[in-house]
């Protein structure tokens, strides 16, 4: 495989993996908001100004309750708009403010403009030069301010006018973090496609120019949805208020340009579709996209043409939405008789988008327009990786069969370098393990009655001598286990008798390291084998899980049935972990990161498990910890 086609692989593979992971922020951003407990106003007195009657924050404060105020409650249902009222009043009367620092937090408050009292004093207001209406503030207070009365006045342009949420009351800093949050999930999802759509563009340049039309099209669609997204959000209306018209324009020029760059993408995947209906669709977007774009332009010079264009473009959008997603179902079921495996994927993807759309459509009208869509901006992004995972599926097709084939020689090479190396190291054993160990005990024999009549100083050099002596006849036993790993007597095994016992030895080993270990074994899990090399071969690797951790460290052991029926049993800890080639020698001879080490330990502790028909693999993060998988047959 080339680097062209290296670098091309590496680039779709992070595009997917970008896209499938903004899946999960919605979720964490709903968990994370609301945490804070606050009061809530809850009703609220509301006043329609009559055209032409505008009232002054005085006129309005003198007027008594039963002066042409009508009680609203929150979430309740909400008051038709008479036909005619472009503004209106609320009041609302504070209570008693005991926090440090209190704050009112207004949200979904429909208007155009806005402006705030207290008593008759302005404190907070807000004009717009283009159609949106959709308000969310924070109000700091004082409390010196308790039982005072909130004035808002609201002036509108389009269909809606009023306060649908309850009104909260809480400290400030605790409002403005969730005020931030709001909507902070579509700032990082719309940006991130932003940057994944300029990602896209520059890996062009390492694109063939066959795959160049499809990538071009997948290219317009992600950054569309992204500038959508992001433009849809209140974000920068709250924070940047002064680019609000800019990004008012961008949303809709995003949006009547996403149904053309679909169906511009679906041509290059699947064709013209059944009876030309794609290929047709996409040449009447294009005449709807000036249409729609000439009535944007005209919108931002007349307030009528405005109003046309919000009614007319919102509908003509949505139209265009569900039609096209009819076209792309009748043309994916076209595609099913042939079993294609892509049209199943973006049907998926499509049927999600659909769906969600028109639920959320349906309870946007049914609420008189005043729910805020939300979900789909979830559900674009599974429609968005079908269409990732369909390009990427032909350009990765041949990539990933090199890395297979790659992945098994590299393993084939290292078994079979391993096996050259397991029976070097048994003939050599074999040869020369008997004929050093009995010197070595002759020797270690007269070391020790040297040692009774020798002073106190050469007793403790005699005493390191033993010691090494010893060291060295625990090598030649594992050399010897490594030759012939001869189980003795085989018997059934109670595992969970044997981790027990196991977990006893080891424990006081793992506290004197500052260590735990913990145990969790299924009942009934028995093999066949020796206990006393199964108790070895455990006991090894539990001590190296041991000798890795850190303060605070820990080893858990579990076993359990897999759905083969054979008996698993996993060692973790959270020690340092194993760098990447390290881990690949693992069970070598003489390869040991340890001061002492021989590397025969693990080795001998391989060929126990083989011996027993077992298998032993590793995997290790480094600086997060190493997990050991044992699987032996069940009895």
């Amino acid at each position: 495989m080339s680097t062209m086609g290296e670098t091309r692989g590496f680039i779709h593979r992070i595009a997917i993996s970008l896209v499938l992971l903004s899946f999960l922020v919605p979720w964490a951003h709903l968990h994370a908001a609301g945490e804070e407990q606050v009061s809530a106003i809850t009703e609220w007195q509301m006043l329609w100004e009559q055209p032409g009657e505008e009232m002054t924050i005085e006129q309005v404060s003198a007027l008594g309750d039963q002066d042409g105020w009508f009680p609203v409650k929150a979430e309740g249902e909400y008051p038709v708009l008479p036909e005619g009222i472009k503004s209106a009043w609320l009041k609302f009367q504070l209570p008693e403010l005991s926090l440090n620092r209190p704050a009112l937090n207004i949200s979904k408050l429909y208007a155009k403009d806005m402006l705030i009292y207290i008593e008759d004093s302005i404190t907070m207001e807000r004009h717009r030069n283009y159609s949106y209406d959709i308000n969310e503030v924070i109000v700091p207070l004082s409390n010196v301010e308790s039982f005072k009365t909130i004035y808002v006045k609201l002036v509108v342009n389009i269909e809606r006018l009023g306060l649908q949420n309850p009104i909260e009351i809480g400290e400030y800093d605790d409002l403005y973090r969730n005020y931030i949050k709001f909507d902070l999930i579509d700032v990082v999802l719309g940006t991130g496609l932003i940057f994944i759509a300029f990602f896209m563009m520059v890996s062009m340049l390492f694109l063939s120019r066959r795959f160049l039309p499809g990538w071009n099209s997948l290219f317009l669609v992600m950054l569309t949805i992204g500038v959508m997204i992001f433009t849809y959000s209140s974000f920068v209306d709250k924070f940047f208020p002064e680019y609000g018209k800019v990004v008012y324009i961008l949303f809709d020029v995003a949006s009547s340009l996403l149904i053309p760059a679909l169906f511009s993408f679906f041509e290059k995947i699947f064709g013209s579709g059944p009876y030309g209906l794609i290929t047709k669709y996409k040449t009447i977007q294009k005449y709807f996209i000036v249409f729609y774009l000439c009535l944007l332009i005209a919108s931002l010079y007349s307030d009528t043409i405005s109003q046309i264009y919000y009614s007319v473009g919102f509908i003509g959008f949505t139209v265009s939405i569900l039609i096209g997603n009819i076209i792309l179902l009748v043309s994916l079921a076209y595609q099913f008789k042939s079993k294609n495996k892509e049209a199943m994927i973006l049907s998926t993807g499509i049927s999600i988008f659909a769906g969600v759309v028109l639920l959320e459509l349906l309870w946007y009208f049914y609420n008189n327009k005043l729910y805020k869509m939300f979900y789909w901006k979830i559900s674009i992004l599974f429609f968005l990786a079908s269409l990732i995972i369909i390009l990427v599926r032909r350009v990765m097709h041949n990539y990933e069969q090199a890395i297979q084939y790659s992945k098994q020689i590299e393993i084939f090479n290292n078994e079979l370098q391993r096996s050259e190396k397991i029976e070097l190291i048994s003939n050599l054993a074999a040869s020369i393990a008997h004929e050093v160990r009995n010197p070595l005990q002759v020797t270690r024999g007269f070391l020790q009655l040297l040692g009774q009549k020798s002073n106190d100083r050469d007793r403790s050099y005699m005493t390191l001598a033993i010691d090494e002596l010893d060291r060295a006849s625990e090598i030649i036993t594992d050399f010897l286990t490594f030759a012939k790993p001869d189980l003795g007597e085989v018997k059934q095994i109670d595992v969970s008798e044997e981790l027990q016992q196991i977990a006893a030895i080891i424990a006081p080993l793992a506290t004197m390291s500052g260590g735990s270990v913990k145990l969790d074994c299924d009942e009934a899990l028995l093999i066949r084998g020796n206990s006393s090399r199964f108790k070895q071969a455990l006991i090894n690797i539990i001590k190296n899980s041991i000798e890795a951790l850190g303060e605070n460290g820990k080893v858990e052991i579990n076993a359990y049935k897999n759905e083969n029926n054979d008996v698993v049993i996993e060692v973790k800890d959270n020690g340092e972990g194993i760098d990447p080639e390290d881990l690949k020698r693992l069970g070598e001879p003489y390869y040991s990161k340890k001061t002492k080490g021989t590397g025969l330990g693990l080795m001998v502790t391989y060929r126990i498990i083989e011996a027993m028909n077992g298998n032993l693999k590793f995997e290790s993060t480094k600086g997060i910890g190493t997990e050991a998988y044992i699987t032996i047959r069940s009895a």
